[in-house]
């Protein structure tokens, strides 16, 4: 398997896809890699094999898929029914969970504090995802924090809506940007 960090210098620009009106976009787009950040059990496998088609590195959020549990079988069905490149969540244990599994793993961590900022930094070392998202994504100071503490993969991820917000949060040491906003997923 092709390491999470390649992909990502060759592909800085991340779909996030919140809703079924921006999914078409997203297959239509030159991004890579695709967040998806919405869904159900009935749908998620649906939405990941037409992203798969057209050759998009999908990453299902957990945390955000409807009547999924947090757990190892809710892991295992993701894996069997959507298989997806890996996941994303908000939660340590499924970190733990998801790798044991085999997936790729990305933990998004909320800074809006000097407390989250450590509390982010220890569960990352307790965890060692293949990235973090870390929110907002245009909090580029937080960025260079987080590059001095840790050693994986950075994405930002959250506000950023314009390309000064890319150029930005990758010159503060972020690899890639993830982003709803449709415009930038072809720059």
């Amino acid at each position: 398997m092709i390491k999470l960090e390649d992909i990502l210098l060759e592909n800085p620009i991340i779909a996030a896809v919140k809703e079924d009106k921006t999914l078409n976009k997203a297959l239509l787009s030159d991004a890579k890699v695709v967040f998806v950040l919405h869904g159900d059990i009935l749908s998620i496998g649906d939405i990941c094999k037409k992203l798969e088609e057209k050759g998009k590195k999908v990453f299902v959020h957990l945390d955000m898929i409807e009547g999924l549990r947090g757990d190892a079988s809710g892991i295992e069905y993701i894996k069997k029914v959507a298989n997806p490149y890996g996941i994303i969540t908000t939660r340590p244990a499924i970190v733990k969970l998801a790798k044991a599994s085999g997936l790729l793993t990305i933990i998004r961590v909320f800074i809006i504090d000097s407390l989250s900022l450590r509390t982010g930094i220890k569960n990352i070392h307790e965890t060692n995802p293949s990235a973090i998202e870390v929110m907002p994504g245009v909090a580029n100071k937080i960025i260079n924090n987080l590059k001095r503490e840790v050693s994986i993969p950075v994405i930002a991820g959250g506000l950023i809506d314009c390309k000064k917000d890319v150029i930005e949060a990758l010159a503060a040491g972020a690899l890639a940007v993830s982003t709803t906003c449709c415009e930038l997923w072809n720059i």
